[in-house]
């Protein structure tokens, strides 16, 4: 039985196919962090921002119904 030993030549090339795949998968995770999460998040506050200067009074008890549910919470 013979067994096989790994080169010098085949570690520094798994080395460096490994660099490019774990430098691949950051590249598409910032792409995805991008598109998928910061824009939805842009949107939703953009939206809430109008709505709050069409109907001022109803999101100023929105947030005053929240702050209660919240302190209420924090403080029980």
């Amino acid at each position: 039985m013979s067994t096989i030993s790994p080169s010098r030549g085949s570690a520094s090339a798994n080395r460096e196919s490994v660099s490019r795949v774990t430098g691949s998968a950051g590249e598409t995770t910032q792409d995805y962090a991008s598109r998928y999460v910061t824009d939805p998040a842009m949107d939703v506050v953009a939206m809430l921002r109008d709505y709050a200067h069409d109907k001022p009074d109803v999101a100023a008890m929105w947030c005053f119904g929240l702050g209660v549910v919240v302190g209420w919470k924090i403080r029980g």
